[in-house]
């Protein structure tokens, strides 16, 4: 037993250069399979700062979803020319992605009749970890993050003035994943914020960030603004409390992400021809730069337009900008109800790089991971049911 422990890892190789120049370049999946060759590459392979590190390593990529959101797939644009598709989860019924954070993925279901959500689960698909959570009906979910201090991860909730207040005042609430624990009550901002629709927040120096999409007025109508006297919103996730930053003056039809660990936005005119993206260079000074401005010359994307003149009705266009590892990604997608969905990734030329069929574009990043999650020893017990991952 003394000669097997004493063993290299891999013969004729220092065990420094096995574990810190090869195992630790494996992506997730490869290293889970690993871990059954030998107990000394487990164990080599378990430790925290390994893993750590490992995850350090990985790539976060856009999410794009396929068979009408039962799959949750990666857009890895850097192996070749081509993007390739890589599968972060198959599901086994229809689920909203609700947020992912740190290697989390948070699901829920609604009953579309009574307008509740009846099922809310987090799970990892590296480990195929899954716990089942309280369904939180009557919040909207605008965001999921570590709380530093405690090491806790935690849901940023909103109430809105169009739901049920009986039990819960309007404004914005904090939820402890796990918790046995009524939803904290945090605030409500005397301005616009409370009643703005969100999309999907960029975590970034400990805080969430969003561009608002639109908003809803004391009237309960929507309001847009054709030039942007909006700021973006932050929410300091270790305050837990809600600032403004300046934004540079696009039009509403523009989106937040993040590019290089700075806040970028994209902005697009209505003909879908020309894309602005916007830098945010210095965080402090609330600086924004204009860095790409890309006219998308799609030759594949013209010929579909021009097909299209003859369906019956509009398609809808839409579009979407990520980063994955410092380089920008247009997302294009169309839809209609008797061509289908397609989805373009185009590059900042403006060029055509490839081109899906039934995809779905969504705002959610994902980075994966094998660290021990505590939340899931936490949440012990509360992983009742089936596991929503096939």
């Amino acid at each position: 037993m003394a000669e097997e422990a004493a063993a290299p890892l891999l013969h004729g190789l220092p065990d420094e250069i096995v574990v810190w120049e090869i195992l630790i370049r494996l992506d997730p999946k490869s290293l889970l399979r690993c871990r059954a060759v030998r107990r000394a590459w487990r164990c080599a392979t378990s430790a925290r700062r390994f893993l750590l590190a490992h995850h350090a390593r990985q790539p976060t990529l856009p999410i794009v979803f396929g068979d009408r959101y039962r799959n949750i797939l990666a857009l890895d644009h850097r192996a070749s020319a081509d993007a390739q598709l890589h599968t972060i989860a198959r599901l086994d019924e229809d689920f909203m992605l609700e947020a992912s954070c740190d290697g989390l993925l948070l699901l829920s279901k609604f009953d579309h009749i009574v307008g509740f959500r009846t099922y809310l689960s987090v799970c990892n698909p590296a480990t195929s970890q899954h716990a089942s959570l309280r369904p939180l009906s009557g919040f909207d979910i605008l965001g999921m993050y570590p709380h530093s201090p405690t090491g806790e991860y935690r849901l940023l909730l909103q109430r809105m003035n169009y739901m049920d207040s009986s039990e819960y005042q309007i404004g914005f609430y904090v939820f402890g994943l796990g918790s046995n624990e009524a939803p904290r009550y945090i605030g409500c901002s005397e301005t616009k914020l409370a009643l703005a629709f969100f999309n999907v927040p960029v975590r970034l120096r400990d805080s969430l960030h969003w561009y608002p999409l639109e908003y809803r007025t004391e009237s309960d109508h929507l309001e847009y603004e054709e030039e942007s006297k909006l700021v973006v919103t932050v929410f300091d996730t270790i305050a837990e409390s809600f600032r403004q930053m300046r934004a540079p003056l696009v039009s509403t039809n523009s989106s937040i992400f993040k590019v290089d660990d700075m806040l970028g936005i994209c902005n697009c005119n209505q003909a879908l021809e020309i894309v602005d993206i916007w830098v945010l260079q210095d965080y402090q000074s609330e600086v924004w730069d204009l860095k790409y401005r890309i006219e998308l010359r799609l030759d594949e994307l013209t010929k579909l337009r021009g097909e299209l003149e003859g369906l019956d009705g509009d398609g809808n266009w839409s579009l979407t900008a990520a980063s994955g590892d410092g380089d920008v990604l247009l997302l294009v997608s169309f839809s209609h109800w008797s061509f289908g969905h397609w989805l373009f990734y185009v590059d900042t030329d403006g060029e055509l790089v490839a081109s899906f069929q039934d995809l779905y574009a969504c705002k959610h990043r994902f980075k994966q991971t094998l660290v021990p999650h505590d939340l899931f020893t936490t949440l012990e017990g509360h992983a009742v049911g089936a596991s929503p991952l096939i």
